[in-house]
């Protein structure tokens, strides 16, 4: 896979490089609320611009249905991007269109443009090749060469991740390199004690990764949703938390496949429950009560693990070699649940091992909470490529850069 230092070495000053990134931020109307992605992709586009590349910057930002919709313009994180820069970005309000070509056409050595959000365009997405591949080949006008850098996207087969790269010279960005780095010490190079926290909504969102992780970690612990389906495997009520019914066979199989391989599965042993979800708009403080994982009353749903859990958590990370984690242990969102997700990141920062954060909500939990980025091992850009990796997938986008 040939990076950027490679291009560099092959010259790309006057060149047009068009960069795949993930700008694919949160947002409340126009304002974004967590920039993470943005900062993780601009020393790549600094880099570039002060080789004196003309950089065209894409990307997608949300689901938008393959056509335009201000609520997903990616204006606002085009000029976010100046200003981590700073300078001047251009901006096109198309992907394709007279706008995208005046704009790239215009850009002088060293400048940055962004195009107007891919998944406007129906062709990105598409699951027709020649449809795609016809969006790809628009794209390929605009420019001489391709960095790809959004890893956040390269788990999807859509055109500027996966058709894109094959129509013009490439290379991976430095963010990619540095996830694929990052991701190959939890899979090829693991130091141990090897511990997994695996938290969020659902338990199907993750049990492809815990089936490969059996085969890896030593201890998985596991929190949010995705705990009382669990729980319930297990045989106790868990009231009106989320419940994944259909998944309790699994959960079994997985509980069984733990002790047999002699990985410690470790559950909550405590959770913060109530009879009403909390409001996170006001953040008006919550009534609760915390009881034991085997006594959740009928009528009440799990919000986060307990105290209790909260210090075995901490304890079992605490020798850990090596920690990855992806997914809250509750609604960190609300400050009243969200002190089982702060000790998880508390607990990786105490111990003294390679820890990975796992993107998505477990990123932007550790921004919201005030930890500091840089005392973690790494935090990525990817939650669903990060997983995907780890469940020992192809991923289109990390294997369109591979020739």
């Amino acid at each position: 896979m040939k990076t950027i230092d490679d291009l560099a070495t092959e010259g790309v000053a006057g060149k047009r490089v068009f960069v795949r990134a993930d700008l694919n931020v949160p947002l409340d109307g126009t304002t974004i609320t967590d920039d993470g992605r943005i900062r993780a992709v601009a020393p790549t586009i600094a880099k570039l611009a002060a080789l004196g590349a003309k950089v065209i910057v894409a990307s997608h930002l949300g689901r938008p249905k393959g056509a335009p919709d201000p609520a997903f313009s990616l204006a606002p994180a085009a000029a976010r991007l100046g200003e981590i820069l700073g300078r001047d970005v251009a901006f096109a309000t198309d992907t394709v269109g007279d706008s995208a070509r005046s704009v790239t056409a215009g850009l002088a050595d060293g400048q940055v443009a962004v195009l107007e959000n891919l998944r406007f365009n129906a062709g990105e997405t598409s699951k027709d090749d020649a449809e795609r591949g016809a969006f790809a080949d628009r794209l390929a006008d605009l420019a001489d060469l391709y960095v790809g850098d959004g890893f956040g996207a390269v788990h999807r087969k859509h055109a500027s991740v996966f058709d894109l790269p094959k129509r013009l010279p490439h290379a991976a960005g430095d963010l990619i390199a540095t996830e694929v780095g990052v991701l190959k010490k939890l899979t090829d190079d693991v130091k141990r004690p090897y511990a997994v926290v695996l938290g969020g909504a659902k338990v199907s969102d993750k049990l492809a990764v815990i089936d490969n992780l059996l085969k890896k970690a030593d201890r998985i612990l596991v929190g949010g949703g995705m705990a009382y389906t669990f729980l319930a495997a297990k045989g106790h009520e868990v009231g009106i938390s989320l419940l994944q019914k259909d998944q309790i066979p699994v959960c079994l199989k997985y509980l069984a496949e733990a002790e047999k391989r002699g990985v410690e599965f470790v559950l909550p042993v405590d959770v913060l429950v109530s009879a009403d979800f909390p409001d996170l708009k006001t953040k008006a403080p919550a009534t609760y009560d915390v009881v034991a994982s085997d006594a959740i009353p009928a009528d009440k749903e799990g919000l986060d693990i307990g105290p209790k859990t909260r210090e075995l958590y901490v304890a079992k990370l605490a020798d850990a070699g090596t920690v990855f984690w992806n997914g809250p242990m509750g609604v960190f969102e609300h400050p009243d649940y969200a002190n089982g997700t702060k000790a998880v990141a508390q607990g990786l920062l105490e111990s003294d091992a390679f820890t990975v954060v796992g993107g998505g909500d477990s990123a932007a939990a550790v921004r919201l909470l005030g930890f500091d980025e840089n005392a973690f091992g790494h935090i990525s850009t990817g939650g669903g490529a990060s997983l995907e990796y780890l469940e020992g997938k192809t991923l289109p986008g990390l294997a369109a850069l591979e020739d």
